[in-house]
């Protein structure tokens, strides 16, 4: 299964690009954010082929963390930051993966740890496209894949004790391979949240709310709930099918 999945993650990934490509909306010249992950770097990859090919040009690249900036460097696209003069704060385009998509393409995404840097980039970009594997498509969200929240440290159990009141269950991510919790490009902390589905078995509450009370939050720096630009959705239904949604 986990080869399988790796090779859908590398077909959703390229049939993406070259898809967007010939839809006009990856163009040279553009700027364009580039996400993080196992489904992510297939697309990083394929869009320097394209470049390398002669297909692209002049491709001005914003990361979402030091892996996809360090691959981004060893493939030769030019990295920048979201305030220099050539972004201006916005982009055309934005291609990442997710750990949950819903029904109606709400996402959960944070697994690695860069969510922050994802939704800033996610939500300044005039289309965003998510690339998946099948297992990522699912009914509801938040009660098997634990919702990431990037948190302040200072604020860590008087946040833990809002979230259970709100019905999650937090809890902290501990590093691997390291001794410790996890710490994010920023300096901070996640917790990881799950809650328990209702009698129908779906999510207890609107995801698209909850992300804004969450936030609400004091100390709470963003959270892993992405409701608020919907994606286009490439999703590898096999290994030689991709379902755009």
């Amino acid at each position: 299964m986990g080869n399988n999945l790796g090779e859908e993650k590398k077909l959703a990934a390229e049939f993406a690009v070259d898809d967007l490509i010939k839809k006009g909306l990856i163009f040279s010249g553009m700027k364009i954010g580039l996400g993080t992950g196992s489904t992510a770097m297939p697309a990083v990859r394929r869009l320097a082929e394209r470049i390398k090919d002669g297909t692209l040009s002049q491709i001005k690249a914003v990361a979402t963390s030091f892996q996809t900036t360090i691959e981004c460097e060893a493939l030769g696209i030019p990295v920048f930051s979201m305030n220099s003069k050539e972004i201006n704060g916005n982009l055309d385009l934005a291609i990442d993966g997710a750990d949950e998509i819903s029904p109606d393409k709400h996402l959960i995404k944070g697994g690695g740890a860069a969510l922050l840097l994802e939704k800033i980039i996610a939500y300044n970009s005039k289309t965003f496209v998510i690339v998946a594997d099948s297992s990522k498509a699912v009914d509801s969200l938040g009660i098997k894949f634990p919702l990431p929240m990037e948190i302040i440290p200072e604020a860590r159990v008087s946040i833990i004790r809002r979230l259970e009141e709100l019905g999650a269950k937090p809890v902290l991510r501990e590093g691997v391979r390291k001794a410790g919790p996890v710490i994010t490009d920023n300096g901070n902390l996640i917790l990881d949240c799950l809650w328990q589905a209702d009698k129908n078995g779906k999510t207890p509450f609107s995801p698209a709310e909850m992300e804004g009370r969450i936030n609400g939050i004091t100390g709470v720096v963003e959270n892993g709930f992405f409701t608020c630009n919907i994606p286009i959705v490439y999703i590898a239904e096999n290994q030689n099918k991709v379902q755009i949604r």
